[in-house]
């Protein structure tokens, strides 16, 4: 039986340059009416959760989280995916250094209400600023990260950078930490501080 993950793969498969009749196919059979086109795993990992939070089942309700691989592949995503093809309607979240290939995107797809939310440097910073370091450390104790953390800021690249600036950075600083923390820092928001972005795109859907 197809689910949304199923969708997922077949896009994905399309986008890479194969057929787009699996796609076609499992799309009408679920049905898929909106899909959420995000730079990555840690994105697609904060935005499930955050429905999750607020009782909402994206797959049950028709909406494909699609991680990309990449905000540059996102023109390629919107052409399979938007009136000119499957015909869904679009929606995405992305850094602000990926803003204009997510305008020129949007824009390309035709699409008659062509909307995306933009984080001022990513959705991890905009996470870190809701939270505040001294939460951000608690959650890293919680996750027995402390140690590692501790490591990181001792190197001379850190000395004179702002906690927020050393936290973001060490999310990234192994494999697979962007998207555990993608969970983890959105569980534990104050149902207030939910970033704008993040909170206009579920709102939206």
């Amino acid at each position: 039986m197809a689910d949304m993950g199923s969708f997922q793969e077949a896009v994905t498969a399309w986008a890479a340059g194969g057929p787009g009749d699996l796609a076609r196919e499992v799309a009408a059979r679920l049905p898929v009416r909106a899909v959420v086109l995000l730079e990555g795993l840690s994105d697609a990992a904060a935005v499930s959760a955050l429905a999750a939070r607020r009782g909402r089942d994206l797959a049950a309700e028709g909406i494909c989280v699609l991680p990309m691989g990449g905000a540059m592949s996102v023109g390629r995503f919107a052409r399979l995916l938007g009136p000119a093809g499957l015909g869904l309607r679009l929606t995405g979240l992305c850094d602000e250094a990926e803003r204009r290939y997510y305008a020129r995107a949007f824009g390309q797809s035709d699409a008659a209400q062509p909307g995306f939310f933009v984080c001022a440097a990513d959705l991890e910073d905009e996470l870190i600023r809701a939270l505040g370091a001294t939460r951000m450390e608690e959650l890293v104790r919680a996750e027995g990260d402390l140690r590692a953390l501790r490591t990181f800021l001792r190197q001379p690249a850190q000395r004179g950078r702002a906690a927020q600036q050393q936290l973001r950075r060490f999310l990234g600083t192994k494999k697979g930490r962007k998207i555990h923390y993608g969970r983890v820092l959105v569980e534990a928001l104050d149902p207030e501080r939910v970033p704008a972005p993040l909170d206009g795109l579920l709102t939206s859907l």
